[in-house]
């Protein structure tokens, strides 16, 4: 009786079977999404997207610093300004993620790369549209707070007094990779299948580390963590302090073995008289280094 019983039950596996399926890895060049619509509707989501991050966050930014010179205590603060950034990237991470994967930064891009979850011509061209999003959100801030863009430096990033470019290059590059960490584990694909009745929770923690990051980071850096973020105003403001410390921080290093050494620069302040198309595409060979 116990033999009919016994073998009328399943037998168990030895290793318990997968509730999800890891996708394949994206192709490593992948020439043929160049032939998809979905990959066009994708660079359009990733500029609209950096557009109105740059937007919403350097209008915040400006209306921070005016407010602060009439009342130091009647403005958003830095505390704001953090949450502005963390809440806009949540936002748009959740509005683009089934479209672009919500990528939004170029870091991300990257890391997103190495880890084969897109191919090499889709990052690419992702990275040039999150860059012109970014110089475009930029220049919106400009037309509408001309004045005070160009009075409060145009939001650019910069050491601040105090600090070294080594402990400022530490900083970005410690929050970059917080913030790189947090996407690639928030969009890990056991989780998607255990969170998918809950689709919030993979843009929550991605936004609040990008609060966090900024809470840490502005008073050294002004927080850039974002390449398209940093260039964008840089390359609107135009001045030598929106180059002057992101350059630096890969000038020993290159300044010996790259023609970007005999740059010449103007210690006063005024624009770098050098051909736009040269000093844009100068600057973001660096940003993607």
């Amino acid at each position: 009786m116990s033999n009919e019983v016994s073998s009328a039950l399943p037998e168990r596996s030895s290793s318990p079977a997968k509730d999800y399926h890891e996708p394949p890895p994206a192709p490593f060049i992948g020439a043929a999404e160049l032939k998809k619509w979905a990959l066009y509707r994708a660079l359009i989501a990733e500029f609209v997207a950096t557009l109105l991050l740059l937007y919403i966050g350097q209008l915040t930014i400006m209306g921070y610093k005016s407010e602060s010179d009439h009342d130091p205590c009647g403005s958003v603060g830095l505390l704001g300004v953090a949450w502005v950034f963390g809440g806009m990237v949540f936002i748009l991470v959740y509005c683009t993620a089934g479209i672009s994967g919500g990528h939004i930064n170029p870091a991300v891009t990257f890391g997103l790369f190495l880890s084969r979850k897109i191919s090499l011509i889709r990052g690419l061209l992702y990275i040039v549209v999150q860059y012109l999003g970014a110089i475009c959100g930029t220049a919106l801030v400009k037309a509408i707070y001309k004045s005070k863009f160009e009075l409060y430096g145009g939001g650019v990033n910069s050491v601040s007094p105090g600090y070294t470019r080594g402990v400022a290059w530490s900083a970005e590059m410690i929050g970059t990779f917080v913030l790189v960490y947090t996407v690639l584990s928030a969009t890990d694909s056991k989780r998607n299948a255990r969170d998918s009745h809950v689709p919030v929770l993979a843009p929550l923690p991605i936004g609040f580390a990008v609060f966090l990051v900024h809470l840490a980071t502005i008073p050294i850096t002004g927080t850039g963590i974002n390449p398209a973020r940093s260039l964008g105003a840089a390359v609107i403001y135009n001045q030598q302090i929106a180059w002057e410390d992101p350059w630096d921080l890969f000038w020993r290093t290159f300044h010996r073995s790259t023609y970007c050494s005999n740059l010449p620069t103007n210690t006063e302040g005024m624009q770098m008289e050098i051909s736009d198309a040269t000093y844009i595409c100068s600057r973001i060979c660096v940003c993607d280094l």
